[in-house]
């Protein structure tokens, strides 16, 4: 059988750098999906189309409960609603779909926003060095996305053996709690059901079976003002604010050595916490006399949000507990925007070791990982679909200025998916 990268290489590369030149910053992605459902169109593949509703997904753990605050989330803010921002998918049949497997092959199209100061290119203007690829985007996930569309396409090409369905999804506002790939899981797209899927983040093509969960909470605390002459007549509230940050470091390193997992020996912090923004005091010479924090603290793979949540919930009460201001003056401490479900595929399951497999052909390491960040396969095992993550380029360049994918990653990863289902629907 002739290669996938000679068969698919050059039609790749152009079809990773016309996905990178679209801007779809959360909320823009729609231009992009039209642009896809049309290549899939052209390609053979049976399209779907679907939206999230925010009704629905207010009933859902891990986003807010009032319909409104997902409809306008941040990155969508002033943008278009749910029902202008559709999820694509296409279907390839091979054999007897009835009587073989599903595999879903998931990305997302939606991209962070840019500082355009600190990149050295347009972000949005594909950049070539050698088989270096840079632009918003071609680490987080658009090659992912392409290397799936792709691997379909080569199997569609050399179909003999295969028996079931192929799903290639493009889902909308992954990096706002995963929109799309939410409401898949809620409600099927599809006339069949889905047996097993892969998300194609940037793993350093490394099979990632675990990932971590994250409860979002935001800190409150309420002080007496004062002018910064007779400053012993007010009541600031950093000192309250770092007596409860110290407990809550603390307690992270309690759970680094309580809380065990396998795939995460490898990280000096497991389950780490971090604030990511204190406001605090009005003005230079006043005594601070409020604080609002915002925070994120890691769940571990079998342990929910709830739980996690708990715990420092009891340890900020221990801290009001022993300071005489904030018995009298408790701070709220509530969750805000989208909260993270931990999620975990066996390593026995079918769909690793066709993975495992298509690696092994390949060369690369097998060995199972976990990661500190949350995707969207938590919405996909929740719904009983196991589900790995496996792709191209590395978590370290997401996010980033300049992003940047080394092109053989790419390649290889499509060999990979192309073998993983080939395997999976044999």
């Amino acid at each position: 059988m002739t290669s996938f990268e000679t068969e698919q290489g050059d039609e790749l590369r152009d079809f990773v750098h016309q996905l990178c030149s679209f801007d779809t910053t959360g909320g823009k992605e729609g231009p992009a999906q039209e642009w896809l459902l049309d290549r899939l169109s052209e390609i053979g593949f049976e399209t779907y189309e679907w939206t999230a509703h925010a009704e629905e997904l207010a009933e859902h753990p891990s986003f807010p409960d009032d319909p409104v605050e997902i409809e306008h989330t941040e990155a969508s803010a002033g943008g278009p609603s749910l029902a202008e921002r559709p999820s694509v998918a296409g279907v390839l049949e091979f054999g007897n779909p009835d009587d073989g497997s599903t595999l879903v092959l998931n990305g997302h199209m939606d991209v962070v926003p840019v500082a355009r100061e600190s990149w050295e290119t347009d972000p949005f203007e594909p950049t070539w060095d050698g088989d270096d690829l840079t632009a918003r985007g071609a680490v987080d996930m658009k090659s992912g996305v392409a290397a799936c569309v792709f691997a379909a396409k080569h199997l569609a090409d050399h179909a003999e053996g295969l028996n079931g369905r192929l799903v290639v999804e493009s889902v909308v506002g992954e990096e706002e709690g995963g929109l799309g790939a939410a409401a898949a899981a809620l409600s099927n797209p599809y006339p069949f059901e889905r047996d097993a899927a892969i998300v194609a983040e940037p793993t350093d093509l490394t099979p990632v079976t675990a990932v971590e969960g994250t409860v979002m909470k935001q800190l409150h605390i309420e002080g007496r003002s004062a002018h910064a002459a007779t400053r012993w007549r007010g009541e600031n509230v950093l000192p309250h604010f770092e007596a409860i940050s110290h407990a809550f470091s603390e307690l992270e390193a309690e759970r680094n050595e309580s809380v065990t997992h396998p795939l995460y020996d490898e990280f000096p912090i497991s389950w780490p916490i971090v604030i990511g923004t204190v406001e605090a005091g009005t003005w230079s010479s006043s005594v601070p006399a409020t604080l609002t924090a915002e925070m994120r603290f890691g769940v571990a793979p079998g342990e929910t949000v709830d739980e996690v949540e708990a715990m420092y919930e009891e340890r900020l009460a221990d801290v009001v507990e022993e300071n005489d201001w904030l018995r009298e003056h408790p701070p709220t401490f509530e969750r805000f925007s989208i909260q993270f479900e931990s999620a975990e595929t066996d390593a026995d399951e079918p769909i690793v070791g066709a993975l495992q497999s298509a690696m092994d052909d390949s060369g690369l390491d097998t060995t199972l990982r976990g990661e500190t960040y949350g995707a969207d396969s938590r919405h996909y095992v929740a719904a009983g679909i196991p589900t790995v993550l496996f792709g191209p380029g590395t978590i370290e360049q997401a996010h980033f200025p300049n992003e940047t994918v080394h092109w053989p990653d790419v390649v290889t990863a499509g060999t990979v998916l192309t073998g993983t289902a080939r395997t999976f629907l044999g």
